[in-house]
């Protein structure tokens, strides 16, 4: 689970390292995983709902030996400071729970274009 250490932390890392303003609305990914697509398929439409953009739901392409895994990824322009973020991740960790998928799988950030 990401920890608001870890925002702090990734903060601090973007301030100093990021080609980007972490002042601005910057495009946040952020990944849910669950072994059946038709849970996130179903999911997807919630999220949108709310905001996000679907980029897409992708297979893991597993090895003979693992089950397959599915990747919900979802994108949203948004500014967040380590406090909201921590809060966001929070309120989608609790989503995923509530929807009984795998897992929140974290974020990424980008520019926004």
């Amino acid at each position: 689970m990401i920890t608001k250490e870890d925002m702090v932390e990734l903060f601090a890392d973007m301030k100093q390292n990021a080609p980007w303003d972490i002042s601005k609305p910057l495009l946040w990914g952020y990944f849910f995983a669950d072994p059946t697509k038709s849970k996130l398929e179903g999911v997807s439409a919630l999220l949108k709902a709310k905001g996000y953009q679907i980029v897409g739901i992708y297979d893991s392409k597993p090895e003979a030996s693992v089950p397959a895994l599915w990747w919900l990824h979802v994108e949203k322009v948004e500014h967040h400071t380590a406090d909201t973020l921590h809060v966001r991740n929070q309120e989608l960790y609790k989503f995923a729970e509530e929807h009984q998928l795998e897992s929140y799988d974290g974020m990424d950030v980008g520019p926004a274009v």
